[in-house]
């Protein structure tokens, strides 16, 4: 029996490559290449689902007639949130995050509730009948109308869709799925792309909203090739720490809606549970103003929230340590050196740690006024004052430049009782805010000068 060729395929692109080497040659990644079996073409396989429809005749874009998209409510508010609204027939959604965090319990949880209305299919690949049973019966769902299948073989899978039929399924995960069309082994990079491939045009076809559950690596990315974030509508990312009990959705693709949405949950022995006030989870409930702690109001897509930052400051024992956790490491490096050349904090022989509290990651950059605060409130080891919030981007040049949304920003934390807040002066309100006292700067320098005479 000749000896079956392999080639090398890049987990980043795709890309194939005859022999192993260290970094892909079409997209520069660094040890992305995984050996796979070259696989067999079969004619006619990948033959367009429209072809021969009259969809496929040129139209000028004016001439084509749009109409709202509907959407299905997954019965989860903070579910259909990062979703843009809820689930699009034939919308086809790839989830992730770390093992244990709480996909396949949401997903149930959502089944459940659709399964009510719609005809619903669960298919698993990782667990058995009976474990999913257990944990419906855990989380009060034993008396679902859902439909459940346990297979891993795409053939199979495909078949029964086609036959049921069904409006919303779950595939628990896309890793575990092989089709006998390939050799290779289940969660290959072949095995996957193609069985992703299969069950979206299949989705398309019939009008299925499909969820794919997917495996994360130990950098916290989708594992697999990223041509399968290309293939979906819709990625969603679980994030949080798994020995906390809140968990944080967030949409980083969205062909249906915007991107960077959030969706808030609570770990509880029902399962997972929607938040309707998330700011009160990344506030710490201090007795006193303590220094280090500065009170953030970030813009999470259409969500204002409010995090607090907090930052440690102390003498270095050697090299001093520059760590971030929620915030950007690169950043944190950026806004030592303007406090130094611009306001005259140096912490070349400090220690350096920063924090958003709660588990949240921040990545505009209108927290690095919060963070430079927080940072100058531990190093002079002096609290901030009382009831202030904070928010703005920090140039080079020590320039405070405007964050979007300022006037949603500020008018959220009103809500929560906070009547002092420092921001851009591009950000200052046309009209004063009742219980609010709005303070614009200019440059880092005004900022701390603020801060200390208050």
């Amino acid at each position: 029996m000749s000896k079956a060729k392999t080639v090398y395929l890049c987990n980043e692109c795709g890309a194939a490559s005859p022999k192993w080497q260290g970094q892909c040659a079409s997209c520069g990644a660094w040890n992305s290449l995984t050996e796979s079996v070259v696989e067999r073409s079969e004619k006619g396989r990948f033959q367009s689902i429209a072809s021969g429809t009259p969809g496929n005749a040129l139209k000028h874009l004016a001439e084509i007639e749009t109409r709202e998209i509907e959407r299905i409510s997954t019965g989860i508010g903070e579910f259909d949130r990062p979703l843009g609204g809820g689930l699009v027939a034939g919308g086809v959604s790839l989830i992730g995050g770390d093992p244990g965090i709480g996909k396949s319990t949401l997903l149930l949880q959502a089944l459940d509730a659709l399964s009510r209305n719609l005809n619903v299919l669960y298919v698993s690949g990782e667990e058995s009948a009976e474990q999913i049973a257990l944990r419906a019966q855990r989380l009060g769902l034993a008396a679902s109308r859902m439909k459940l299948l346990t297979e891993i073989h795409l053939e199979k899978i495909l078949a029964i869709l086609a036959r049921e039929r069904p409006q919303v399924a779950v595939i628990d995960s896309i890793q575990t799925l092989w089709s006998e069309q390939l050799t290779s082994a289940p969660g290959s990079v072949a095995q996957v792309r193609e069985c992703a491939a299969q069950l979206t045009r299949l989705a398309k076809q019939q009008g299925i909203a499909l969820f794919l559950v997917g495996h994360v690596t130990k950098e916290g990315t989708l594992a697999g090739p990223r041509v399968l974030e290309h293939i979906v509508d819709t990625v969603l990312y679980f994030e949080g720490d798994t020995h906390s009990s809140f968990r944080l959705i967030r949409a980083f693709k969205n062909r249906f809606g915007a991107v960077n949405e959030l969706g808030v949950f609570a770990m509880t022995e029902k399962g997972l549970k929607g938040v309707s006030n998330p700011s009160a989870l990344f506030l710490s409930q201090h007795r006193q103003e303590v220094p280090g702690s500065c009170i953030l109001v970030t813009q999470e897509s259409s969500r204002p929230l409010l995090v607090e930052i907090q930052a440690l400051v102390d003498t270095a024992h050697g090299n001093p340590r520059r760590l971030t956790v929620g915030l950007d490491a690169q950043r944190l490096a950026m806004l030592l050196a303007v406090l130094h050349r611009h306001a005259g904090i140096a912490c070349f022989d400090q220690d350096v740690f920063l924090n958003a509290v709660g588990g949240v990651r921040i990545n505009e950059p209108a927290a690095d006024l919060a963070a430079s605060l927080a940072i100058v409130s531990s190093f002079s080891n002096r609290p901030l004052p009382e009831k202030l919030v904070v928010f703005g981007e920090i140039g080079l040049a020590g320039e405070i430049r405007p964050a979007p949304r300022g006037q949603e920003r500020l008018k959220e934390a009103v809500k929560l009782g906070f009547t002092r807040a420092l921001v851009p002066h591009s950000n200052l309100p046309r009209h004063p805010i009742a219980q609010m006292e709005v303070t614009g700067i200019a440059r880092i320098g005004e900022a701390i000068e603020y801060v200390r005479a208050a």
